[in-house]
């Protein structure tokens, strides 16, 4: 994956063997994705990145990230539980996601359409992150890691593929990730499972 914030924008994530072809994703949304990036930097927001994508953060919290997929592109809210949506313009990424917590875009000039929306959006949640509010945790039979939880709402491959996964395989994940002493090891180990995840594995199988 990449580390280097302006590779996403001329080559893509890293995360497949598209990278650095005129077939990436990112190419296909170049305008689009070029548009998200400047209006989250306008926005005031610290631009980073994680999980090979753009992360853009407030006041020591994700606020949003950027992604690209074949059928569009978008952008990913973090905390979405907190979001009003006034406008009702919020998607669910994929069946197991709680909440709406994304813009999608299937038109790249959309993004520029739509900058007083997103701008309000974000500023919304960054009033969030300011004032240290969370969204009210739901009782789960399975705690997990703050890293998974954020990778999970991230990917919905892999979001997919967890919650397919049978109790004790989560299990496995969240024993493999509570021995990691910093997030970075964390994050490591998630992307080094997430094969095994998606081949619907536990940590320990092969």
């Amino acid at each position: 994956m990449i580390t280097d914030i302006e590779d996403y924008f001329t080559l893509g994530c890293g995360r497949c063997a598209r990278f650095a072809t005129p077939d990436c994703s990112t190419r296909l949304w170049a305008s689009g994705l070029a548009d998200l990036r400047r209006i989250c930097r306008d926005a005031g927001l610290t631009e980073t990145v994680k999980w090979g994508h753009p992360c853009y953060m407030h006041a020591g919290r994700n606020i949003a990230l950027i992604g690209a997929l074949r059928g569009d592109f978008r952008l990913n809210f973090f905390n979405a539980a907190l979001m009003q949506d006034p406008e009702r313009v919020m998607e669910r990424q994929g069946p197991n996601t709680q909440h709406p917590d994304c813009l999608r875009f299937t038109d790249s000039a959309t993004p520029y359409a739509m900058e007083p929306t997103i701008r309000a959006y974000l500023a919304e949640a960054m009033g969030y992150a300011e004032a240290g509010v969370l969204p009210v945790k739901t009782a789960t039979d399975i705690d997990l890691p703050p890293e998974l939880i954020e990778a999970i709402d991230m990917d919905p491959d892999l979001a997919e593929a967890f919650h397919r996964l049978t109790p004790g395989r989560q299990r496995s994940y969240v024993i493999l990730l509570s021995g990691a002493k910093t997030t970075a090891t964390r994050l490591n180990r998630i992307e080094k499972a997430r094969p095994r995840i998606l081949a619907g594995k536990g940590a320990q199988e092969r």
